[in-house]
């Protein structure tokens, strides 16, 4: 369903089983719930300050060496949505992975 980098493709997968009016079963097939990690169960690899014209996928493939794992740098500053690690130039933006 998801891609093998995806943050996603580790999450279980789940199913309803939805009955409708006319007796019919539909069976709708989803991902449970994806908690952002625990502080301390990360490592800071790095701090840096955001520059002017830095992108997130850029940042990405500079520190984990693929620009799809962005999400990796959402989740060691704590983000729900990319948009938000944009900020002002300067902003300090935590690179960190995941302890095994």
């Amino acid at each position: 369903m998801f891609d093998p980098g995806s943050r996603y493709s580790k999450i279980e997968t789940s199913s309803l089983s939805v009955t409708d009016e006319s007796g019919q079963v539909q069976v709708h097939v989803y991902k449970r719930r994806r908690f952002l990690p625990q502080m301390a169960a990360q490592e800071t690899l790095v701090e840096i300050a955001v520059g002017d014209e830095d992108r997130l996928d850029n940042l990405a493939a500079q520190y984990t060496g693929d620009p799809t794992q962005a999400w990796r740098l959402c989740d060691a500053n704590l983000i729900l949505h990319p948009d938000e690690l944009a900020g002002p130039p300067g902003r300090p933006l935590r690179i960190a992975m995941t302890k095994l």
